[in-house]
């Protein structure tokens, strides 16, 4: 048990993470200025120089050496940089595009296409709720492509993308900020070609946009890192159940940006097809949170029971010591001395 104070600290690191995740796209909309694709290079390049700071300052190298003789593994980060580069460049473009709302709409159903995932390619059961989430989920995906005229492409390609990438990240086994370098080190050199391109042509907003803007898209690796590391921190000391529930506030945020800030267009339809996820998802928190409460219950029954076990066979063990202590002693043989 952790004690509460960690408890506190970690449900804050959390809080702090996905907040910053669900305000990105302030910070994406102030660089509206670049093109997506230098945003998301700016992105690749300043994060390799973040993630070596934290590595020195953490003194964190030894994982390097091994993972550089395993070329599956060096094969399955080449996957996740592929994937999680994908999935920033959709969301940088989906936000100055004016598609904040659909944008949202993809973490939200994110959960519910990475229990697809588990049951198409890791061959898990689900449980009756989780068939249930998914089937609404699918409804809403439906309801969504009447409302906007066309399939939630923007929605879904960021829902897939980060569940195929968050499947690739199950064969590393690298924790937080060993994965996050492990992958902008491969992003850094194709990023850095492309932005030396952009100067070369005359394209690049970090030389023509001013001083302002060049420290904003140099502090793009900082906006990275530090959401990261924070939830690092938070999945250290809090429960995955707790984790689960904290996600949906990076889409919440986002939700309300789109609403409030960028003063997107919500008609009932649209409405329809975001009441159908969440009731997906509350359907998948309840499962989640009874499931976690019935296995707590069924540890704790079996730590009783062992608990009894084992104080029966001590008070069996005190009981053959004490009758072996008074027991009178055998008579000897006639004719044994000792």
């Amino acid at each position: 048990m952790q004690p509460r104070s960690d408890q506190r600290a970690g449900l804050a690191y959390g809080v702090a993470a996905y907040t910053m995740w669900g305000l990105l796209p302030l910070y994406w909309h102030l660089l509206d200025a670049a093109s997506p694709s230098e945003i998301l290079a700016h992105r690749m390049a300043w994060s390799l120089p973040v993630a070596v700071v934290i590595l020195a300052v953490l003194r964190r190298w030894a994982w390097v050496g091994p993972l550089l003789r395993q070329p599956r593994k060096l094969a399955l980060v080449l996957v996740c940089a592929v994937f999680i580069s994908t999935n920033w460049f959709l969301y940088i473009w989906a936000v100055n595009a004016g598609h904040v709302l659909e944008a949202s709409l993809g973490y939200f159903i994110n959960p519910l296409v990475s229990i697809a995932f588990g049951v198409l390619v890791l061959r898990e059961r689900l449980r009756p709720l989780q068939w249930t989430a998914v089937g609404v989920g699918a409804l809403a995906v439906v309801v969504m492509t009447v409302a906007y005229g066309k399939v939630p492409w923007i929605a879904l390609g960021l829902a897939l993308s980060f569940a195929t990438y968050g499947l690739a990240k199950k064969g590393i086994k690298l924790d937080g900020i060993e994965g996050f370098s492990a992958e902008t080190a491969m992003q850094f050199l194709p990023a850095l070609g492309y932005l030396i391109f952009l100067g070369a042509r005359g394209e690049s907003s970090f030389t023509t946009g001013g001083v302002g803007q060049a420290l904003l898209l140099s502090a793009c690796g900082v906006a990275t890192a530090v959401p990261l590391i924070c939830f690092g921190a938070s999945a250290m000391r809090l429960p995955l159940t707790v984790i689960g529930m904290l996600q949906y506030l990076a889409p919440s945020f986002q939700f309300l940006l789109g609403l409030t800030v960028f003063h997107e267009e919500m008609p009932p339809e649209r409405w329809a097809g975001f009441a159908l996820v969440w009731a997906a998802l509350a359907v998948l928190t309840y499962d989640a949170l009874r499931t976690a409460r019935r296995a707590r219950g069924e540890l704790a029954e079996a730590a009783a029971r062992a608990g009894e076990a084992a104080a029966r066979a001590g008070e069996a063990a005190a009981a053959c010591a004490l009758q072996t202590a008074v027991a009178p002693a055998e008579p000897e043989a006639p004719g044994v001395k000792p």
